[in-house]
């Protein structure tokens, strides 16, 4: 198999989040902003709080009250104005609001501004340049709010455009033209609109029903975007898939354990997602593929103390040869 493992838990605050944040941060500032607020499931939070304290302005946090802990420290940390809420993630979208009038903050919500979307759009940018603009055949993209994969497209469709792709020559005098990966929508059982839209033949995805998930991500019940996700998937003959939510930990500690990789519960998705794909012949192994790992696992604490349940000794009394074996 030629898979590569893109590692976007190397960005400042562990996610890639921080790529969406800070632009929309930065031009939240240069334009004028003083306050901002935004929804979130996990790690947008505290890439927001983390960039709005360097940029000066006043940042408040609606998360789900389940959110993981490190996210919810997070946020509070880099001093936002963080608060728990009795809901899901649409629902603190819903309170950012309606308090925006009486509040006078800036919503940050995913899609309700274009900078977030062009800060995401840099993961398509770096990876062209990483592969020497000769994009993989196949992307596997954990999916909740899927502005990292629309933002993806829409870099690929930009540079193809500018002519600095390599491109696929093609019969019958017809002119070549840009070469794009096929993009695979990666989510959960647990909580699977946009992979449910697809299978429907739906260019719009139904709310899910009570949507639950290890990773937090991926709960995400109901997407802004959630066309354009869809269009993007199609246009680039890829598919949107569910993996077992049963699975997902189990992925996650064969990523770290064998590969010292740092794989969040998100991308373990798209991990049970790829092998589907290669046993259904939707992919060949011998593709370029590439997963995108999108978090830290040291982000997530519950994830990683499910299943893991460590032995103790006795320091006077060790059987050496018992753990030898």
């Amino acid at each position: 198999c030629d898979v590569y493992c893109k590692l976007d838990y190397l960005q400042r605050t562990g996610s890639f989040k921080a790529r969406g944040m800070a632009m929309a941060v930065t031009m939240a500032k240069a334009l004028g902003v003083k306050r901002i607020a935004l929804p979130t499931a996990g790690n947008a939070g505290g890439a927001a709080a983390a960039y709005a304290a360097r940029a000066g302005l006043e940042c408040f946090v609606f998360m789900p009250e389940d959110t993981p802990i490190v996210n919810r420290l997070e946020a509070a940390l880099f001093g936002a104005k963080a608060y728990l809420v009795n809901g899901l993630i649409h629902e603190c979208g819903a309170l950012v609001n309606a308090g925006r009038e009486h509040m006078g903050w800036f919503d940050l919500s995913t899609l309700k501004e274009p900078y977030r979307l062009e800060g995401k759009k840099t993961m398509g940018l770096e990876l062209a340049e990483q592969f020497d603009w000769d994009l993989p055949e196949v992307i596997f993209y954990p999916t909740g709010g899927g502005t990292g994969l629309i933002g993806m497209w829409k870099a690929f469709r930009e540079l193809g455009q500018l002519g600095w792709l390599a491109q696929r020559r093609l019969a019958g005098g017809i002119a070549p033209r840009a070469r794009y990966p096929r993009l695979f929508s990666c989510q959960s059982s647990g909580c699977a609109p946009i992979a449910q839209a697809f299978d429907r033949g739906e260019r719009f995805a139904e709310p899910a029903v009570n949507p639950h998930t290890i990773a937090a991500g991926l709960r995400v019940p109901k997407a802004v975007g959630d066309f354009m996700i869809l269009d993007a998937v199609r246009e680039s003959g890829g598919r949107a898939m569910a993996a077992d939510e049963s699975t997902l930990i189990d992925w996650m500690h064969k990523a770290c354990a064998l590969e010292g990789v740092s794989l969040c519960p998100e991308s373990a998705a798209c991990l049970a997602c790829a092998k589907t794909a290669v046993e259904r012949g939707w992919i060949d192994p011998a593709e370029r593929t590439v997963i995108f790992n999108t978090g830290a696992v040291q982000k997530y604490v519950e994830a990683m103390q499910a299943g893991t349940d460590l032995p103790r000794l006795d320091k006077n009394n060790v059987d050496w040869n018992e753990h030898a074996r």
